[in-house]
């Protein structure tokens, strides 16, 4: 079977969890796009779970990226100390906020979310699939990196740039929005690293299951 070929028809096979998951908030729980960019900065090396603990105490102090815009690291770093990486992230927060300094101003682009220091392709993705923005991409965060290839999307890789320049050439653009966020969730929730095949809405496609389980 030609995995990269058109005849693959992805966007029919992977309906059940386009369906299942349209929509679904990020895990993040953001109140708004600043929030999200903070958030999702944060986020890279670390747990969602983790983020989501610290950011209330964080955003009383600094509501707005004007507010970060007038902090210096010494008064940002014990809001964030319990991060990964927090004293690289801090520099990256205190940069993008003294260059866009309004929360209106921030790009909602990839190649202007891109510019921005601690903003790679997957975290650009998430950003612009929770506001609304067309899709540039697809997620690829490390759920997809395991789950796409299991699923014989594509070819298993540790890279997630390729993983998501991969899935592009093989996924029709108007599932770009919500695939990857959909195969994340089915990563968090069902095909872990230990993959629960029997609660899957996949296993009558997916390469794993057919090698492994069936």
């Amino acid at each position: 079977m030609d995995l990269f070929g058109e005849s693959s028809n992805w966007e029919t096979k992977l309906k059940p969890i386009l369906k299942k998951y349209k929509g679904k908030k990020h895990p993040l729980d953001y109140q708004n796009t600043y929030q999200l960019l903070i958030m999702v900065i944060l986020s890279a090396q670390d747990s969602d779970a983790n983020i989501n603990a610290i950011s209330p105490t964080l955003f009383e102090k600094f509501p707005t990226l004007n507010s970060l815009a007038k902090t210096d690291f010494d008064s940002l770093l014990p809001y964030i100390n319990k991060v990964r990486n927090y004293v690289t992230k801090a520099k990256w927060i205190l940069e993008i906020a003294e260059t866009i300094k309004n929360d209106k101003d921030i790009p909602l682009t990839m190649q202007g979310l891109t510019a921005l220091k601690g903003v790679g392709r997957k975290s650009a993705n998430v950003i612009l699939r929770e506001t609304n923005k067309p899709a540039e991409g697809i997620i690829a965060d490390l759920h997809v990196i395991r789950v796409a290839p299991r699923i014989g999307i594509i070819k298993e890789s540790k890279d997630g740039n390729k993983i998501e320049k991969d899935m592009m050439q093989v996924l029709p653009k108007n599932i770009w929005s919500e695939i990857g966020m959909a195969i994340s969730f089915l990563g968090r929730e069902t095909c872990r690293p230990k993959p629960k095949c029997s609660e899957c809405l996949l296993t009558g496609i997916c390469l794993y299951y057919a090698a492994e389980v069936a």
